[in-house]
This record gives structure tokens, sequence and C-alpha cells, in this order.
């Protein structure tokens, strides 16, 4: 009670009362309607709660009904906005996740993300939320309120709800592998609770954690029963690729699904395991103190490490694994990801980091394919979906943009198949890499299917065979069907099946699945099925042009040709360069009106002028561009070399003559290989 105007004051409103009546306000009984407003803007506002930020550079604090957060540098900007319609009582702020939570007298709880945007706001509860606290890996977090203690997912919806009778809870707290939860209750007691009932599912099977110490497997298909028993608690597990990987304080499991009585243990070195990545021949163990990468075998295979390396804040969408190659957001600077070769625990090639323009909020590597071809997928600050070269081999990595308003995405286990939520619609990508063969596919080779079965911001799980596994705002599973043929096609096309890869498109008569055939043909140069492959889906223009293609007297010319074709322009010139075709190099540059790349003696018209040779005809064809559009030359560096009167009957027969050269040397060639063989 307030003991200057005798109002019944809550313990919170009597400090900010006390304070208005020293300094002459007449209260009266009706006063509590004047407390909720000024506890939001009064400057001494009690700050009831308060929290670092991830990197320790910003305070998150509560003041009255608003949250406040302060960077520690005195010329940044202060972010403050309202948060509840009562007094905020609680806040946490998680270092893995980056994300927010507060509570308070309006009885609800909220979810924040660091720039103030509201991700969940829960209904309003029968009592003030009275403390909150996130889990040590940001996966869930407890909500205390009056005999009410409750369990939620990090997007918000509850996972469960217990009514110990111990008065309101006041401060919670998790242990440090975030199995375990302490409460301090306002009846004098200490509670203690602990995370069972989780539930992981691959294929056909089950897992269930019904005790601290205990696994249920079930088999759907036959409804067979396993028990697993373990001798300390469970601390994490992931099941995927036919492996169970169960961490305990102590020792790591690992169990085949094809049997689970002899399972493979080993001990671990720091017991506080946080993440565990799988991919198909290996799994990966994230801790405190590090990474440490393993076969299913239970051998150590690599421990990679980078200067500054904080393994206890990574999570699943910072780090990602395959069978050749680790991938890692570096927290210091979120817009470069840290290669590493999974083998020897290495950055890969020069060590020169892959780099993109803005923040990486999500990172995932393809599963499939040659180590050369690894793709990785990435969705950033702008929630616009990328995909690039892993191993580009000295060369700027080419990041080609696939998609926007991306939410969550997850690659096929089976096969480089990307499905994402895109504005609300699940959309599957069923051969992504065609964006750096042909990018006007790229269109043609998705899947698009309506959202409307989907709630408020649904997250993929995984995407096993043809079924991707989708979490509801609400916590509610969803599951929805893939077409089984675009698998089929990839497999086809890593074995160069392509005569199968023909019956399948023609049986399936899917636009789609002959646009992904054209782009897996002209990436494995096979030049006949791509013309078929265009020619089902009438792309006339390219079906001409690989006609062209095959035509050209050299293999040189023709790679040169198919790296035109997917717009690698400076890789063909380099190509007809190194095999000595001048003529080509410079005529390849004419077709694409490169008029000014005089840049270095690498590229440009003026390599006639470096390799002295066709300086007349690069002068033709560009007087016979400037009279088409009705011109003057103007440019310097064709006046200087102007020759006044041009011979196009001298200029077709040194073209002639080049392409003769041409046909015999690719004669000489193909008889000088025959007679190889037939030694």
């Amino acid at each position: 009670m307030c003991t200057s105007c005798a109002h019944k004051c809550t313990l919170r409103e009597v400090d900010i009362c006390t304070q208005l009546c020293a300094l002459g306000f007449s209260l009266t009984k009706d006063c509590f309607f004047i407390l909720p407003v000024l506890l939001g803007v009064f400057p001494g506002s009690p700050v009831y709660s308060v929290a670092w930020g991830p990197d320790s550079d910003r305070i998150l604090y509560t003041s009255g009904r608003q949250l406040i957060i302060k960077p520690l540098q005195p010329s940044a900007k202060v972010i403050q906005w309202k948060a509840h319609d009562g007094v905020v009582l609680k806040v946490d702020w998680n270092s893995v996740n980056d994300l927010i939570l507060s509570g308070g007298e309006d009885c609800k709880y909220k979810v924040w993300d660091s720039f103030g945007r509201l991700l969940h706001s829960s209904l309003s509860r029968d009592y003030p939320i009275t403390s909150l606290s996130w889990a040590p890996d940001g996966e869930v977090f407890a909500v205390g309120s009056f005999n009410t203690l409750r369990l939620c997912d990090k997007t918000g919806w509850s996972y469960a709800l217990e009514k110990p009778n111990t008065g309101s809870v006041f401060s919670l707290a998790w242990s440090a592998d975030g199995t375990q939860l302490a409460g301090a209750c306002g009846n004098g007691h200490v509670i203690f609770a602990h995370v069972v009932e989780q539930h992981w599912e691959w294929k056909n099977f089950m897992i269930t954690l019904t005790k601290r110490r205990t696994m249920q497997v079930r088999n759907v298909l036959n409804d067979a029963v396993d028990i697993l028993e373990f001798r300390d608690r469970v601390i994490k597990a992931s099941l995927a690729y036919g492996h169970l990987v169960v961490t305990t304080s102590l020792q790591c499991y690992v169990y085949n699904t094809r049997n689970w009585n002899t399972p493979l243990i080993f001990d671990l070195k720091e017991g506080t395991v946080s993440l565990i990545l799988q991919a198909e021949k290996y799994f990966l163990l994230v801790d405190g103190a590090g990474l440490y990468l393993f076969s299913y075998e239970g051998r150590s295979i690599s421990s990679p490490k980078f200067p500054g390396m904080r393994a206890d804040i990574l999570n699943a969408q910072g780090i990602s694994l395959s069978n050749d190659t680790i991938a890692i957001r570096d927290k210091s600077d979120e817009k470069v990801i840290l290669l590493f070769d999974a083998l020897t625990g290495k950055a890969l090639g020069d060590g020169k980091n892959l780099t993109h323009k803005l923040e990486v909020l999500d990172i995932a590597l393809d599963q499939c394919g040659p180590s050369t071809d690894r793709k990785i997928a990435l969705i950033d600050k702008n929630r616009d979906l990328y995909l690039t070269t892993v191993r580009h081999l000295g060369r700027e990595p080419k990041i080609c943009k696939i998609g926007s308003m991306l939410h969550s995405m997850a690659w096929n286990d089976a096969a480089n198949i990307l499905c994402g939520i895109q504005d609300n619609q699940l959309t599957v990508w069923y051969y992504p890499s065609v964006v750096f063969t042909d990018k006007e596919l790229l269109a043609k080779t998705l899947c698009i299917k309506d959202g409307s079965e989907f709630r408020r911001a649904p997250q993929i799980l995984n995407y096993v065979g043809t079924k991707v596994t989708l979490r509801q705002g609400d916590g509610s599973l969803v599951y929805s069907s893939v077409l089984p043929y675009p698998v089929l096609l990839h497999e086809y096309s890593t074995s160069a099946r392509w005569e199968d890869a023909l019956r399948l498109c023609r049986f399936a008569k899917d636009q789609s699945l002959w646009a992904c055939l054209a782009g897996m043909a002209m990436a494995n140069r096979e030049l006949t099925t791509a013309e078929m492959a265009y020619a089902a889906i009438v792309e006339l223009p390219r079906v001409q042009y690989i006609n062209f293609i095959r035509e050209q007297p050299s293999k040189e010319s023709s790679l040169a040709h198919m790296l035109l074709f997917s717009g690698q322009v400076q890789e063909a010139e380099a190509t007809l360069l190194q095999a000595g075709l001048i003529y080509q190099a410079i005529q390849v540059n004419i077709d694409l009106f490169n008029w000014e790349r005089v840049i270095s003696s690498f590229g440009g018209c003026f390599l006639a002028v470096k390799h002295k040779t066709h300086v007349d005809t690069v002068l033709a064809y560009r007087e016979k561009f400037l009279q088409k559009f009705g011109r003057k030359e103007t440019n310097k560096r064709f006046l200087q070399y102007s020759e006044g009167v041009l011979d196009w009957e001298k200029i077709q027969e040194k073209i002639e003559m080049e392409l003769s050269k041409e046909r015999e040397r690719a004669a000489n060639v193909s008889v000088r290989s025959s007679v190889v063989s037939r030694r």
C-alpha cells in the first residue's frame, strides 16, 4: 500500500506512486486509472528485467510498457517500442537464435526479433507473466506464471503446460545442457522439471524420448517397438540417413536402423552437445569447445577450426554439412560463409571465403553428386534465395538469385532438389542448378503448390524421398507430397542413362521434367538429348543453336559455344585462345557486339591488334554495324586503325581459310587418336 495516498497499489506501482505524491500530485482512490499510463512514460519508471545482447554490445531492458535496446557505443541508435499493454516484467535474449522474449502484466508473452518486430504474441493468460527463460540452444523457452509452468517452441506455440501448486514462479534457470529446468516459486519452494516426450521421425520410424534415459522406437510398417536404454540422461538426438545419433552427458550412441540392439558407443570430450548434423556418410557434433566430424563407425574424421570460433552460438541455420564440405556462417561478419573440407577440416581451396552482399540468415548444402559440383543455397536478410558453387577453383563464384520471399528451405536427401516456403506457397525447384546452364529455364523447372492448406508461418523440417514435412505456426505437423519423377530423372542423369531419361519424360508428359532434362543434358554436354528436350518444350532458337554447335569444325569451338550457351563468355574466349583459334575468339566478340572490350591483352575485339591478324575483319564488321544503325564512327581506337575502303571479298577468303585450317587440324587430331586407339 502507498503510504502517501492510501491507495492499494501493487508493489510495482508503489515506487512511482510515492514519487508522484512527493511532487505534489493529489491522487485519489481512483489513481490506478492514471498509473498504467504514467508507468510507460515517467522518466523514473522501474526497470524490472535486463538482458545482454548476443555479442555483449547491446543491453535490453524494460521501462514500463516499453522495451529498449541500448547499444554500448554512445553514438549508436537506441531502439525503443511499446511491447505490452501492461508493465513489462521479464525479458530474455538468446545468443543462438538472436530472438527476444518478453512477458508482462497484460498476461501475455511475446517473441521479437532484434529489430523489435513481433514474431509471436500469445493469447491473454489468467495471470501476469512473472518469469521466462530461453533454453541454451534457443530451440525452446519456459514461461512461468501463478501456479503455471509452460514449455514453448522458439516460434511461440506451446509444447506442454504444467500446473504446480507453488504460487507465482518468479525466476527460471536452465541447466547447461538444456534438458532440466529449475524455478523459484512464491511459496518458498524450488521446482525442477525435465524435458521429455521429444519426437524424431524418418521414413517409417518414429522415436520418442519417453523418460530421461529411455527411448521408444516404433516401426509404423509392422508396428514393431524397441526400447533403448541409456546410462545417463539424453541431451541431444538426430535421426536421418538410416542412423540414429544420441548424445548423453558422457557418451555418444550411434544406431543403425536395421539393428537397434548393438549401438556403437564412444566417449565424448565435452558433455554438453548443443547440435547434431547428419549427412549420408558422416555426422557432426557441436559443443561448447568446438566441432567434431565422425563417421557412423565412430571414427574421428576432422575438427574444423577458425579464428574467433564460438561453437556455443551455432545453430542449424548457421551451419550445414554434406559428405565432403562443411559450411559455417561467420558470426563476426554474417555476410561471410566459411567453407571447409570435411575430410581434412581445412579451408577449401586457397582459403578464400564466400562473401555475399547482405547478411546471410540461412545456409544449406546439397547432399548428392560429386564434390566438384557441390552447391550451397542461402537466404539473405532480404529473404532472397541464392545458389552458388562451393568449389570454384580460384574463379570468382557466380551467385545466382533463384527466388524471393523465402522463409524456410531444405534439400532432398536423395537428389539435388530444393524446396522452400516462398510467399506462403510451397515451391520446389526440381533442378536449381539449371540457373548456371540456362537461366531462362529456371521458371519452367518449378513446382508451386498452393499454401492455403498451411497456416501462418510454416517451417520446413525435412524433405525425405517424396515427402516434405512442415511444422505450422501452431505446432501441428503437415505433410506435402512431391512427384517421384524428378528424383528418378536426377538418378538417370547422374548415371548417364539418357535413353531412360527420355522414356521417363515421354511417360510423364510433364513440361517441367522436359525442362529439367534439357538443362541436365546441356550441363553434361549431351547435345542429342538436349536437342530433343528443347524441342519438346518448343524452344526452337535453342534447338537451332545446338545444331550450330554440332556443326563446329573442332572440339574446342564446340566447347566454346556450349560455354556461350550457358552465358560464360570469358571462359569461352579463354578456351578458344588457349587452342590458338584467334579468329574464332575475335568472331565471338563481334557476334556479341563487345566492341569496347579492350581491357588488358585478354579479351575484346582488339585481340586482332595484339595478335596482328584480322584487323580488317574487325573494322569491316564494325562498319557494317554502324551503317545498319545509321551512325558514324566516333571511337578513337577504331579510327586509329581505319584503313580506308575495306575489301569484303578478301575478308571472306581469310575467314574461309581460317575455318579450313581448323577443319584440317581437327581431322588430324581425329586420325592421331584413332591410330593410338588401334595400338
